[in-house]
């Protein structure tokens, strides 16, 4: 997907909308992997599930009787209006590459899909700030997936090098004379090519007073770890674009990826469609709300380590909090700042991930109905049936890659955590050319459902009220903000 396909859905909508109406529910991520340290093994499995009980009942049983006028969900779905922004996307074919690279640079990325898509994005950065050659970024094993995935796995390495080849030189493996410099020389001992100091969001500064020396001593250096190891600000805009270029342009996905995820949006569009297992309905009509391929993607972003990390209260009780109690401790060695406050104020400013309860009360709040078809973009949901349970009274009509695809379309992925959350954001980014975004209010949602007084119609305006503007809207980058999230200003010009 090229950056222009990603940003295109900001621009002249209305045009687009006809073709199917989507939208992407993108909850916060809070990097629990920032400080897990390389190569700890994951915990062992706890016996610590005690299915909860719905934490919001009353909200719970109003919203499955909720009434939405036809009104409130054609607006609901109708497009955004141009606002006015385009995507920098000038093809480079001149090349900037030096004439003389100062050597080699190897990164080893922990952490999931997106983290380590960011990385990779960073190193690329690296690369250029230092005038040097990037080998193709080692992905380390997954201890809470259990993935080993290699890049190539999960990208076309040759579209990789290829879109870049008039900026950075990439190569696949370090020459010869460098074999010695993998992932096992240097977990067994300490390296003097290996740079484990760099700060998160380092500037460029400090990559040319730090690392630089020690590439041109011994030609080839390793960034372990580099998760979030170069800053969001004070880069010159060609550093910023190339980034948002590699993400949106040069990391492609493998050929059976894509092929799986373009089964998954044509089978969601599809409205007579019949999901494996289940039943579904026919949705309302095609006059501007849910039918005529209309659907909702749903990244859910609550696994295991996102509940560990954020140390929040789920509602599984005693035995529930001391398991996430016990995960923390063993994979962030108490580091996790959360756990000096209670529930209540880490609730209270909107530091707790929403659960499946809760995000399905958030989007029946918004409007959307019972017939909305949703497709649940998660690998594993902490919890698993019994915790989206109470989603799934919400919206039945609920779909994930195992309803929509057989076995044996889903066979290549299968039991490769990091393949299966790639077809996941292949099917949503796909729907972002067609889609609004809803980015939910974390500091307004987490005192509403504090407030155990809380009625419906309360509940409802407020919810409203507070995701006006929240729905796809262009949003300038503030100051340590992500350029991934916000690509305007650095990677968008006024059109």
């Amino acid at each position: 997907m090229t950056m222009k396909q990603w940003l295109f859905h900001h621009q002249n909508q209305s045009q687009r909308m006809a073709f199917a109406g989507v939208f992407a529910i993108l909850l916060p991520i809070f990097f629990p992997h920032l400080f897990r340290p390389l190569g700890r093994a994951s915990p062992s499995l706890f016996s610590e599930w005690v299915a909860p009980r719905p934490r919001h009942l009353p909200l719970l049983k109003a919203a499955s009787n909720r009434h939405i006028p036809i009104r409130q969900q054609s607006e609901l779905w109708a497009p955004l209006p141009d606002q006015g922004w385009k995507a920098c996307n000038e093809p480079t074919t001149v090349s900037s590459l030096p004439a003389h690279s100062q050597g080699y640079i190897q990164v080893f990325l922990d952490g999931g899909l997106n983290q380590q898509r960011m990385g990779v994005c960073d190193a690329v950065a690296v690369a250029m700030i230092l005038n040097a050659t990037l080998v193709v970024p080692h992905l380390d094993l997954n201890p809470v997936w259990q993935d080993s995935s290699s890049f190539s796995d999960i990208f076309d390495v040759d579209h990789f090098i290829n879109v870049l080849s008039n900026e950075v030189k990439i190569v696949k493996e370090p020459p010869r004379e460098y074999a010695w410099s993998t992932r096992e020389y240097y977990a067994t001992g300490i390296r003097p090519t290996r740079i484990k100091t760099a700060p998160v969001h380092a500037s460029a500064q400090w990559y040319q007073e730090n690392v630089l020396p020690v590439l041109q001593s011994y030609g080839i250096v390793a960034i372990a770890p580099f998760s979030h190891r170069l800053a969001f600000d004070q880069l010159p805009t060609h550093l910023q674009r190339l980034r948002c270029k590699v993400n949106f342009e040069a990391l492609a996905f493998v050929r059976d990826v894509k092929v799986l995820g373009d089964l998954i949006v044509n089978r969601l569009r599809n409205t007579h469609h019949q999901a494996l297992g289940s039943e579904l309905r026919e949705n309302i009509d095609g006059s501007g709300h849910e039918g005529s391929g209309k659907y909702v993607v749903l990244h859910l972003r609550f696994d295991k380590d996102m509940a560990a990390h954020s140390a929040c209260d789920f509602g599984g009780g005693k035995t529930e909090k001391l398991a996430l109690a016990k995960y923390r401790q063993v994979l962030w060695q108490g580091r996790v700042l959360n756990s000096q406050f209670t529930d209540n104020e880490l609730r209270s400013q909107g530091r707790c991930p929403l659960t499946p309860e809760e995000i399905g009360l958030l989007l029946a709040a918004l409007g959307f109905s019972n017939n909305t078809r949703l497709y649940l973009a998660s690998h594993k949901v902490y919890g698993g049936e019994a915790r989206i349970a109470t989603l799934k009274q919400l919206f039945p009509l609920m779909e994930d890659k195992k309803t929509l695809a057989s076995a044996d379309e889903l066979a290549k992925v299968e039991g490769k955590a990091s393949l299966l959350a790639a077809v996941d954001y292949y099917v949503g980014h796909r729907a972002y050319l067609n889609s609004k975004t809803i980015r939910p209010n974390m500091v307004l949602l987490g005192p509403l459902f504090l407030n155990k007084s809380m009625v419906w119609p309360d509940f409802e305006a407020a919810v409203l009220n507070g995701h006006r503007n929240r729905q796809g809207q262009i949003r300038l980058r503030k100051e340590k903000q992500s350029i991934f999230t916000y690509p305007a200003p650095d990677c968008m010009c006024k059109s």
